[in-house]
Parts: C-alpha cells; sequence; structure tokens
C-alpha cells in the first residue's frame, strides 16, 4: 500500500479530549482526531474555529487545559518544542516568518540546526533546491527580497530541513496566485506520496480536500465534521460551508 493511499495506517499523532484555553476563552472544546503514518489530513474551519491554536498545541507553543496528544504512543504534554522537533514533527507556520536579512541559504541551514550529519543535511539541502528551484537560483539571495510565494516556498523547505515525520502546515496558500497555489498543492502531494505526513491547516478547502486523505473540519473550537477527504468533497455541510462560494 502506497503512503498516500486509504487504509489502516499506524497511529502516529493521536489528540484525545484536547481542550486549550486563553484566559477566559475556550479555543478548543475537546477536540479528537488522528493522523495516521504518511497520512496527509486537512484541518479546515473558518478563522477563529482553532486550527492555528491545534497546531501550537502539537508543537508544544501553548498549552493543554485538558486532554492528550501523544506521538506514536507517547504524551507530548511535559515536553519543550524542542524536543518535538527531535521526535520529529516539523511546523511551519503562517505568516512564512522567514529570516529577512539571512539569505536563502542560511535559512535552509538553520532548519538542520538541531541535526549534526552534515553530509545527509548537504544532500537535503539540494534536495529543497530540487524541490523548489527557484529557490536554487537565488540561493545566495536576501530572504526579505524574495516574492510572497517564494518565502513560502523557503518556509516550508526551511521545515523540511529538520526532515520531519510529520510536517504541520498552517496556511501555507495563504496570499498566494491561483498558478502558485496550483504548483504548491503538487509539491505537497509529491512529498505525501514519498510518505511524509502532513497536517494542513488551509482556508483553501476544495484544494486541500483534493490532495487529502481525510480531512477534520472544526467550527468555534469544536470539531464539526471528520472523515474521507473524497466523502466531503461531496457533503452538502461542507459544500455550504465552505465550497460553495469562496473556498
Amino acid at each position: 500500500m502506497s503512503a498516500g493511499s486509504l487504509g489502516l495506517r499506524a497511529p502516529l499523532l493521536q489528540i484525545e479530549g484536547l481542550s486549550v484555553r486563553y484566559g477566559g476563552i475556550t479555543a478548543l472544546r475537546e477536540l479528537s482526531f488522528t493522523v495516521g503514518q504518511g497520512e496527509l489530513v486537512a484541518l479546515l474551519g473558518a478563522n477563529g474555529a482553532g486550527k492555528t491554536t491545534t497546531l501550537r498545541a502539537i508543537s508544544r507553543l501553548v498549552d493543554a487545559a485538558a486532554g492528550r496528544i501523544l506521538w506514536q504512543g507517547a504524551e507530548l504534554a511535559r515536553l519543550s518544542t524542542e524536543r518535538t522537533v527531535r521526535l520529529g514533527i516539523g511546523h511551519c507556520p503562517e505568516g512564512r516568518r522567514v529570516l529577512a536579512r539571512q539569505s536563502v541559504a542560511t535559512n535552509l541551514e538553520l532548519g538542520a540546526w538541531l541535526r549534526r550529519d552534515r553530509s545527509v543535511i548537504a544532500t537535503d539541502l539540494e534536495r529543497c533546491y530540487q524541490l523548489f528551484p527557484r529557490l536554487a537560483e537565488r540561493r545566495q539571495q536576501l530572504a526579505g527580497s524574495l516574492s510572497g510565494g517564494e518565502q513560502q516556498m523557503l518556509a516550508i523547505a526551511r521545515a523540511l530541513m529538520g526532515r520531519p515525520t510529520l510536517l504541520l502546515l498552517d496556511e501555507p496558500s495563504l496570499g498566494l496566485a491561483p498558478r502558485l497555489v496550483a504548483e504548491l498543492m503538487d509539491t505537497l502531494a509529491g512529498l505525501h506520496r514519498e510518505g511524509l505526513a502532513m497536517l494542513l491547516v488551509e482556508q483553501n478547502a476544495a484544494a486541500a480536500l483534493a490532495i487529502a486523505d481525510r480531512a477534520v473540519v472544526l467550527e468555534s473550537g469544536n470539531l464539526r465534521l471528520q472523515g474521507p477527504a473524497a466523502e466531503l468533497r461531496h457533503d452538502p455541510e461542507l459544500q455550504a460551508l465552505y465550497l460553495g462560494g469562496a473556498s
């Protein structure tokens, strides 16, 4: 069975009854879902639904008020963000956040800051340049001078330099032209076929569902829908919420 095909997968990430609060505001309420080995799960919902909070909780950037986050069966709750990266959880946050005054090459090298396998790092660097040829052309250019699409490519490539088993992606297509969105989704689909598991937060629901195995839909911090992406693409409720107009 290929990594991208549906079927039974060993649990990689398990979210069980996760609740997160910011002061008196509950951002997530008893959320539960899984990401299997090599699986691409789209995490959908309107602004404020709790999607970014979910990713931040997994990366240990915010604390859970209740529930559990399990990584290959082990609890993440007391670990640092650095430790989650070492375990194989990569996080590409919304807004790209590249180091504007550093070169493309330096940004990528910093993505491997926890690694010591220098020869393999060099191989991975060339792999990123193959995935994103425009970064290869601009490797000595300052990251802040790149276009928005190029900065997004750089942010994803930098996360890949950590050699993640699971890549968390927060709105990678935000602000990109339709041509670049299609190019980006093709690249993510290719990485998925190679076996990389992904949890993809994406406002462009149609694009996300086209490449995902499953989808989880949040509404106001609550689980609204989940199921196979191919089925949810035709779900009347999801159609009304996200696919009937602007997606």
